[in-house]
């Protein structure tokens, strides 16, 4: 519940910081610095979308690898019976 309260606190204070009819008016501010770190955030996005996309590949790898050992393993048991 704190945890919410809080949140709705800095959302408000984000709304308020941004207008350009309240006194801080960082609106400007805050426009130029996402402008300035979009680059840094595209690049940390564009990492992690290569791990998941690498992790993605292994576990599909390793499945087929599972799946195929399953399906010998009924062949075998088969050829006993």
């Amino acid at each position: 519940m704190l945890s919410l309260i809080a949140g709705i606190i800095f959302i408000a204070f984000t709304v308020f910081s941004l207008l350009p009819s309240c006194p801080l008016n960082w609106g400007m501010d805050v426009l130029a610095f996402l402008r300035g770190s979009l680059p840094v955030i595209a690049a940390l996005i564009g990492l992690i979308c290569l791990f998941i996309g690498a992790a993605d590949i292994k576990d599909k790898k390793e499945a087929a690898k599972e799946e195929k050992e399953a399906r010998e393993r009924e062949s075998k048991e088969e050829k006993k019976d």
